[in-house]
């Protein structure tokens, strides 16, 4: 995917970063420089993916000829609602068109973007009409297709074909008649593969702090038509230096715009309170950046003059160097995703009696009459919905954990579909129901324990390396409660950093999550009770409380899951052919 990241050799972190190491571990990804992102309106990292359509075996409306389809794409919202995203060109007498009109949408993996595709036939009269300014209501409708973006883009291939419907298919068959197929390619852009990687330096960088030296960090903005700037990509923070010399970084050229448009660098003293002090800044391109590489030149950074003032732009003593510029072409997550790869996804809920009682009204595992879905269910929900479509059997792994089973002890890793056997479900309503059904069949219990459920995770991806299938595994963990094997916990995650593993971790309720913070690993690298630091960081954890109303609580979470994939694929330097 499109993205800014630090070089998966450099070991620090960049927001997004397809190999978005930690920093060491004084100087590393912090929460307070991610709320500077998002308060700029940050918005994650997107692809662009060029669509190409054809169809077969069309209905015939005209008399003398056949029909002259013209295809209309429409992105669908939750609330049903479809918003025009482009038409193709018309195709005279054909009723096995392939068009060559492509449309190019920014596909984004977080999110759930519904395609809907109607074909129609243009009448004669209008075909020396701009495509454009055709008033669909004039012409005949031939059929309607649907599906998601992502469905499309998980094919090995890129190619989906669907059957064009005519009627209401949720009328039932009688009422729906299928009139030809419709097959919508992907193929990403070119651009999405191109990155530029820099290393940046400064020098003579002005103290912000009364005591002691800055602790520097870059953030590069781009500019947007509108006039906004929004920032793409940030390097680690450098403690008490004033002539920081920051790892690489890597940047999308797509994300950018071209080596031309203008950015924004800006150098900020780091404040733990995240109130960041900006020391100065520079506007330049990429291709200015080259030239200050290639010349070995320098840049002046400024500060700009106060509103209202006619002053000029303050230049300061300090200087940005371009120490190296390296274009490159990189794999991307789609590329993985074209070779075959798929994620397959896993959960674990806590059952641990802090929940409450299922059968009262303020118990977090208290299932609505009115179907209104709980915190554990509306996590389920969010995470299931985008990650189905790129695991092929859709079958997934679902335990509990903190629980006591009828006339059992209590466990920390119990299969949710009750079977002593396997601990597989069938499709994402298949966890909704075991979950349902757990809840009168356990007792809950306690306390808080994560090791067992991140080992059996651990233990099916290591099963799926050693048979070397091409699968990448996500676990979502959602609990209400403070963990108590914390060192346990943390031991099992350094184990697992090595597999093709992630670990994405909901907090519902109001307790202290601090434990989970340490697992997110954002501050400091996990370390083993041996002393062993983990190769990468897999954790990602988010508070429900912290999420907005209507806000996809995982939205964030999963943003971040292309880059923990490549950066995974990075390390064991797999590389699709």
């Amino acid at each position: 995917m499109g993205n800014c990241c630090s070089d998966e050799n450099g070991g620090h972190s960049a927001v997004g970063g397809n190999g978005a190491y930690a920093a060491n571990q004084n100087n590393g990804h912090n929460e307070a420089v991610d709320a500077l992102f998002k308060s700029r309106g940050y918005q994650g990292l997107y692809s662009h993916v060029e669509l190409s359509l054809s169809a077969t075996g069309l209905r015939d409306r005209d008399v003398l000829s056949k029909s002259d389809p013209m295809v209309v794409i429409y992105s669908k919202g939750r609330d049903g609602s479809l918003q025009e995203l482009g038409r193709t060109e018309v195709v005279p007498n054909s009723l096995n068109p392939k068009w060559i009109t492509k449309y190019t949408i920014a596909y984004h993996f977080e999110t759930v973007q519904n395609l809907v595709f109607r074909v129609c036939d243009v009448d004669t009269q209008f075909h020396n009409q701009d495509v454009k300014m055709l008033k669909l209501e004039e012409q005949d409708f031939l059929g309607e297709a649907s599906c998601t973006l992502s469905e499309i883009v998980s094919k090995s291939n890129g190619s989906l074909t669907l059957d064009l419907i005519r009627g209401e298919q949720s009328s039932g068959p009688k009422h729906a008649q299928k009139s030809g197929k419709l097959t919508v390619c992907a193929e990403e852009s070119v651009a999405s593969k191109t990155t530029v990687e820099l290393k940046l330096r400064c020098s003579e960088l002005v103290s912000k702090d009364l005591f002691s030296k800055s602790d520097p960090f870059l953030v590069i903005s781009k500019h947007t038509e509108s006039g906004m700037v929004v920032p793409i990509c940030k390097t680690e923070v450098i403690k008490d230096d004033h002539s920081p010399k920051w790892k690489p970084i890597t940047v999308n050229i797509q994300q950018v715009g071209s080596k031309d448009s203008p950015l924004t660098i800006e150098c900020y003293d780091f404040n733990s309170n995240g109130k960041h002090d900006l020391i100065g800044k520079v506007q330049k391109s990429l291709a200015d950046l080259e030239v200050l590489h290639s010349t070995g030149s320098s840049a002046n950074l400024f500060t700009s003059a106060a509103v209202g003032q006619n002053s000029q732009n303050r230049v300061l003593k300090s200087q940005l160097f371009v120490d190296s510029f390296f274009e490159k072409t990189q794999h991307t997550f789609l590329d993985y995703l074209a070779w075959g790869y798929e994620l397959n996804f896993m959960v674990a809920i806590d059952f641990t009696a802090s929940n409450g009682n299922p059968r009262l009204p303020d118990s977090l595992h208290y299932i609505d009459p009115s179907g209104r879905p709980n915190d554990y269910q509306r996590a389920i929900l969010d995470a299931g919905e985008v990650l189905q479509f790129y695991d092929k059997d859709r079958r997934y792994p679902a335990w509990g954990f903190g629980a006591r089973p009828i006339d059992g002890p209590v466990s920390h890793c119990f299969n949710l579909n009750g079977s002593s056997d396997y601990c597989e479900v069938e499709g994402i309503q298949g966890i909704m129901t075991a979950y349902m059904s757990a809840l009168f069949n356990v007792s809950l219990a306690g306390p808080t324990i994560f090791g067992p459920v991140v080992t059996s995770a651990a233990d099916i991806a290591n099963q799926s390396l050693m048979k070397r299938e091409r699968k990448y595994f996500i676990l979502l963990i959602i609990t209400d409660g403070v963990i108590t094997d914390l060192q346990e916990t943390m031991d099992a995650l350094v184990h697992a950093a090595d597999l093709p593993l992630s670990v994405l971790i909901v907090g519902v309720g109001g307790a202290d999550f601090k434990e989970m913070e340490i697992l997110d690993a954002d501050k400091q690298r996990l370390e083993s009770t041996r002393g062993r630091v983990a190769v990468r960081d897999i954790v990602q954890f988010v508070p429900f409380r912290d999420v907005q109303s209507g806000d996809s609580v995982l939205q964030a979470l999963l943003a971040e899951l292309p880059s923990q994939f490549l950066e995974y694929m990075r390390l064991k330097r797999i590389q699709p052919t």
